[in-house]
C-alpha cells in the first residue's frame, strides 16, 4: 500500500454527508463512520490530536487510506454505516449484536401457515416477530395460540391437489382437539385464514381485532343458541383479557412509540428499549455494548435506535429518550419532562441503571472469584487507587544523578503484575544542566510518551513517579505537554512514609503497609531505581574509561568511545595485539596506546 498523507486524502474528501471508512497498512476495514460533513469529519482525526483519547491516537496511527460514500441524507449515512459495521466487523467500532442470539416467532408463507419459533431469519419464508430476548413473554404468546386457535403443527405441504389426491392422515392432535384436519380437507382454508390474521394482530401487539373476532363469534353462537361453542368463544375471550391484564398498560393515549433510555461509565453503554403497541408494551429488551473509541451517549444511542427499530420491525412515528438527539431518524424524538411519557421513560431508566448495576456486580464477582494472586494484587491495586480499568501495564520513572555528575533517568514497565524486561528504557538527560529532579523528570517522560505517540505503541495504564509532589507536578505538566494528561492515571510514590500523590491533590494517599497494592508499588519503584542506578553506574565507569583513554595523545573522547565499543574495555584493549587495535583506529593510534600502557605497566 503506498504512503499515506492525510493532507492529499483529505483534498479529496467533499463537504457531503456520507459514510467514511478507514483502511490498515494490511487493506483491512479498521473503522466506520458516518457524517454530516465528510471533510469536517475526517479532518478531525488528523488535526485535532491533542483532544483525542488514547485509543483514538492509537486508530489514527493505523490509518493508511480512505474510503467514503455520499448518500442524500443523514439518515441513510445511518443505515449504511449500520450495514457496512455488521459486513466488515471493524475492530476499532463496537460490534452491535447479532440477530441470531435470540429466536423469533415466524408465521409462516404456505397453505394453511404454521406458528414457529426460530434463530435462523429468511424472509422468504414467512413473517418475523422478535427477537425475544426474554423467551418467558414468547413462550406465553404461544401458550396462549395453543388456547385460543387451532392451528397445525405438521409440516405436510397442505397444497389443494395434495389434499385432494388423499396424500395425508390426520394425525393424534386432530383426534384430541388441537387441529381441525385440514390435511384431509376437514377445514377450509378460509376459516383456517381468519385464526392466523389474529395470530398477526396478536404478535403485533394489537388485542382488539381478536378480542372482537371472538366476541362476534359468541354472540352469533348464542343467537343461534349454540350455547356450547358460545362458552367456547368465550372461554377464549377470557384466555386474551387475562393476558392483557398481566401486561404492562401505559395509557391508550400514548398509542405507538418507542422508548430508549442509556447510561454508561469509561468501559461500556447500557441501553434499555420497549416497544409500545396501543399503550402496551409489547417488547422490552437491554444490551450492553462494550466501548471502543469511548464513542459519546448520543453516537451510540443513535445506532442502537435505528438497530433495534430494523430487528423489531417499528414503524413507530415517535421515540422517547432520556437524551436529546439531533439526528433525523425519520420519527419525532421526545425527551419527556412531565406526564405519561416521563413515567414511561422513567420506567426504562430504571431497568437499565438495575441492568447496569447487576452486570458490574456480576463482572466483580466473577473477577475476584476467578482471580489469581497476580489478578488479585491488580485488582486491589485498582480499587485502592480508585482507578477506573484495571492497571496491567504500568510504567515507572526514577531518576539518578549521584553527586550531581552523568544524570540519566529510567523507565521500568510491569506487565500484569511481572516486570517485562524488552520494555526497560533508560534515558541520558540532553536539556537539563546540573542536579535538577523536576526538570530532567519533565524531559523524560515528555520524550517517551511523544516516542509513543509517534510510533503508536501501547500507552499505560498507570504512570508510577518516584518522588513527591515535585517530580509528579513536572510529569503531569510534560503529559499536558504532549495531550496525555487526564488520559492516564499518574501517581507519585514519597520514599520516606510511602505517601501516594495525585495530581492537585495536595494530601497523601496512605495505603496499607501489609497490602499487596502497596507493595507491588513498592516493588516496581525499587526495580526503576535499580535500573537507574546501574545505567548510571555503567555510565559514570564509560566516562572515566574514557578520561583515562583521553590521556594518549591522537586519542580524543569519539575515538576513547569507539575502542569502548569494540573491545568491550580497558583490559581487552590492553591485552589485544597492535594489529588487533590497528584495524578499528589505525597503525599510528595502535602503537602509541600500545606505548602507553607498556610504560603504566613498567615494561
Amino acid at each position: 500500500m503506498p504512503e499515506f498523507n492525510y493532507k492529499e486524502e483529505l483534498t479529496k474528501v467533499p463537504h457531503e454527508p456520507g459514510v467514511y471508512r478507514y483502511f490498515d497498512v494490511s487493506g483491512e476495514v479498521i473503522y466506520v463512520g458516518k457524517a454530516k460533513d465528510l471533510r469536517n469529519r475526517v479532518g478531525s482525526y488528523f488535526t485535532n490530536s491533542k483532544g483525542h483519547d488514547r485509543k483514538t491516537l492509537r486508530l489514527v496511527s493505523q490509518i493508511r487510506k480512505i474510503e467514503f460514500t455520499i448518500v442524500h441524507t443523514e439518515f441513510d449515512a445511518l443505515l449504511l454505516e449500520n450495514q457496512l459495521i455488521k459486513r466488515y466487523l471493524p475492530k476499532f467500532n463496537i460490534l452491535l449484536r447479532d440477530d441470531k442470539t435470540y429466536p423469533f416467532v415466524c408465521v409462516t408463507n404456505e397453505h394453511f401457515p404454521r406458528v414457529i419459533t426460530t434463530r435462523r431469519i429468511d424472509r422468504k419464508q414467512g413473517t418475523f416477530y422478535g427477537p425475544f430476548a426474554n423467551l418467558k413473554p414468547m413462550y406465553t404468546v404461544l401458550d396462549m395460540f395453543s388456547q385460543l386457535f387451532t392451528l397445525r403443527t405438521c409440516t405436510y405441504n397442505l397444497a389443494p391437489e395434495n389434499i385432494e389426491a388423499g396424500k395425508y392422515k390426520v394425525c393424534l392432535e386432530y383426534h384430541i382437539g388441537n387441529c381441525k384436519g385440514p390435511c384431509e380437507g376437514k377445514q377450509a382454508e378460509a376459516d383456517y385464514t381468519n385464526e392466523i390474521d389474529q395470530v398477526h394482530q396478536i404478535l403485533k401487539g394489537n388485542l382488539k381485532p381478536a378480542q372482537e373476532f371472538f366476541r362476534e363469534r359468541m354472540v352469533g353462537a348464542a343467537n343461534n343458541l349454540a350455547f356450547e361453542q358460545a362458552q367456547q368463544y368465550k372461554d377464549r375471550l377470557e384466555v386474551l383479557q387475562r393476558f392483557q391484564s398481566k401486561s404492562t398498560v401505559v395509557n391508550p393515549k400514548i398509542a405507538d412509540a418507542d422508548v430508549f433510555s442509556i447510561a454508561s461509565d469509561e468501559v461500556a453503554a447500557y441501553v434499555n428499549f420497549m416497544k409500545v403497541v396501543n399503550g402496551t408494551i409489547v417488547q422490552a429488551h437491554t444490551v450492553e455494548i462494550k466501548k471502543k473509541l469511548n464513542e459519546p451517549d448520543t453516537d451510540l444511542l443513535t445506532m442502537l435506535i435505528v438497530e433495534f427499530r430494523e430487528q423489531y420491525g417499528s414503524q413507530a412515528k415517535e421515540i422517547i429518550t432520556n437524551i436529546p438527539l439531533d439526528v433525523d431518524l425519520k420519527a419525532e424524538i421526545t425527551v419527556p419532562q412531565i406526564g405519561d411519557k416521563k413515567k414511561l421513560l422513567d420506567m426504562s431508566l430504571k431497568n437499565v441503571l438495575y441492568f447496569r448495576r447487576e452486570r458490574q456486580d456480576r463482572a466483580i464477582a466473577e473477577a475476584t472469584a476467578n482471580a489469581s494472586k497476580k489478578d488479585r494484587v491488580l485488582l486491589t491495586l485498582k480499587k485502592d487507587l480508585q482507578l477506573k480499568a484495571i492497571p496491567n501495564r504500568i510504567e515507572c520513572f526514577d531518576n539518578s544523578n549521584i553527586q550531581g555528575t552523568n544524570p540519566v533517568a529510567a523507565m521500568v514497565c510491569f506487565l500484569g503484575g511481572k516486570p517485562a524486561n524488552k520494555e526497560y528504557r533508560h534515558f541520558s538527560i540532553k536539556t537539563v544542566i546540573g542536579p535538577n529532579d523536576f526538570a530532567s523528570m519533565y524531559e523524560v517522560v515528555t520524550r517517551r510518551y511523544t516516542r509513543v505517540l509517534e510510533e503508536g505503541t501501547d500507552l499505560p495504564d498507570l504512570i508510577v513517579i518516584d518522588g513527591g509532589k515535585g517530580q509528579l507536578s513536572a510529569s503531569c505538566d510534560a503529559l499536558k505537554a504532549v495531550g496525555l494528561y487526564g488520559k492516564i492515571p499518574i501517581i507519585g510514590i514519597a520514599k520516606r512514609l510511602e505517601e501516594i500523590y495525585f495530581p492537585e491533590d495536595n494530601l497523601p494517599l496512605y495505603i496499607d503497609k501489609k497490602s499487596e497494592s502497596l507493595k507491588l508499588i513498592q516493588r516496581i519503584r525499587d526495580e526503576a531505581h535499580r535500573f537507574a542506578i546501574t545505567y548510571h553506574r555503567d555510565k559514570r565507569s564509560r566516562n572515566s574509561l574514557i578520561s583515562e583513554l583521553e590521556n594518549v595523545d591522537g586519542i580524543g573522547k569519539k575515538i576513547a568511545a569507539k575502542l569502548l565499543k569494540h573491545f568491550k574495555g580497558v583490559k581487552n584493549i590492553r591485552e589485544a595485539n597492535i594489529a588487533e587495535v590497528a584495524e578499528v583506529v589505525g597503525q599510528d593510534r595502535a602503537t602509541k596506546l600500545k606505548q602507553y600502557f607498556d610504560a603504566i605497566d613498567g615494561k
